[in-house]
């Protein structure tokens, strides 16, 4: 069925494909760029990951003003105003972000702060506050395939002295440019790729069961599906495979630009509220929340859940399984995909193994009550249904 109305933007280019890199030169020179700050942490440039690309620079006569690589692993407002304050001053013209969520979002926040002529992102805070189009260029480069962030107009930053991560959401926050090269996730750890990969599956599922959900979100979300179900545990299983790496990261991306057009629900409302609360990684957060969240979305969504299990579990299954078992078939490919990712490699399947104890629970049910993305869920959720909902993931 299509909506009544909706709005849809994929305003990035995307580069993928080994030697992806290497174009970034001439995509900077597109953008106008001489001068760029790159934003990277210190594991990327110890690992040398972040070398590829300074490398990749250095050859196209693209000159580097600094490089900032004290990105801590969940953003913060400090850091976004850190950076801000160096790219001024080192007078760049473009930011070149090399890294996972937590790297992009800082630059997709940088980039805030730099086209609206401020000094504090806090000054920003919100959604669609921000307004037309902005003047930084960015180029995203991702090193994990899970968030999406390299396609997406959201950014979440953590606000240190709140203890609460801050969504800050607009189509202009998209890059203008994504590189997607499998060198960059070809050292990720089994155990990061499967929860990176669970990130990603939630991105899409979320996206297409969501009341925002069109069909042009939905194809994308079908696409993310294929390829998670087909590459995550062949990625998991061996990161040097050169085709699966792609493969994921083309699943993440096609995921973010989904959720970004149709947003996400209750399980990315709970995940940001664990992070938030108890410092859960995203990726773990989605991937023990995700069954539990289509279970309480069940009554609300089932027909779209059930249309997802062709995508889950393949054409014999869903063939085989009678319609009205469908929804309940796809709930059970996901925990059967994170059964295998437990056993392989010690994927958490309960919020206890994540740290989180039951006199946590009540303050992460009323943070994800009022978190943004429980807007868009299908079912309306209060603090008590969530609460009961994170007891039964406990």
């Amino acid at each position: 069925m299509i909506p009544a109305y909706y709005e849809f933007a994929n305003t990035a280019k995307v580069l993928s494909g080994e030697g992806a890199i290497e174009n970034i030169p001439f995509e900077l020179r597109n953008l106008r760029c001489e001068r760029v700050l790159v934003v990277t942490n210190k594991d990327l440039r110890r690992l040398g990951y972040a070398d590829i690309v300074l490398s990749a620079l250095a050859d196209g006569k693209i000159e580097v003003g600094a490089v900032f690589d004290d990105v801590p692993v969940d953003s913060s407002v400090e850091v976004v105003n850190e950076v801000a304050r160096v790219f001024g001053e080192q007078r760049c013209d473009g930011l070149v972000a090399v890294g996972g969520g937590s790297v992009l979002d800082t630059a997709k926040g940088v980039r805030i702060v730099l086209s609206a002529g401020g000094e504090d992102l806090m000054e920003l805070r919100g959604a669609d506050r921000l307004i037309g189009r902005f003047l930084t260029p960015l180029v995203a480069v991702p090193t994990t395939a899970g968030t999406g962030s390299e396609v997406t107009g959201v950014a979440v930053i953590k606000d240190t002295e709140r203890h609460v991560k801050m969504a800050f959401a607009s189509f202009n926050l998209v890059p203008d440019v994504a590189v997607l090269d499998p060198r960059m996730t070809a050292g990720l750890p089994p155990r990061l790729t499967a929860s990176t990969g669970m990130d990603a599956l939630t991105h899409a599922v979320e996206a297409f069961s969501c009341r925002q959900a069109n069909p042009l979100s939905d194809g994308y979300a079908r696409a993310a599906i294929d390829l998670v179900r087909g590459y995550l545990p062949r990625a998991v299983e061996n990161g040097r495979d050169t085709q699966a790496r792609l493969a994921m990261a083309n699943a993440a991306l096609l995921a973010g630009v989904s959720f970004s057009n149709a947003m996400v629900g209750i399980v990315h409302a709970m995940g940001h509220a664990c992070g938030g609360a108890a410092n859960v990684p995203h990726g773990d957060a989605m991937a023990v929340l995700l069954p539990h969240g289509m279970k309480f979305n069940l009554a609300s969504a089932g027909d779209r859940y059930a249309e997802l299990l062709l995508h889950l579990a393949g054409s014999e299954t869903f063939a085989a399984t009678p319609k009205a078992e469908r929804a309940e078939a796809a709930i059970e490919a996901v925990r059967a995909l994170l059964a295998s990712l437990h056993e392989s490699v010690g994927q958490p399947v309960t919020l206890a193994e994540c740290g989180i104890t039951s006199e946590q629970l009540p303050e992460i049910a009323r943070a994800a009550a009022v978190d943004g993305a429980i807007s868009m869920n299908p079912r309306f959720a209060s603090a008590d249904e969530i609460l009961e909902v994170l007891k039964a993931a406990l």
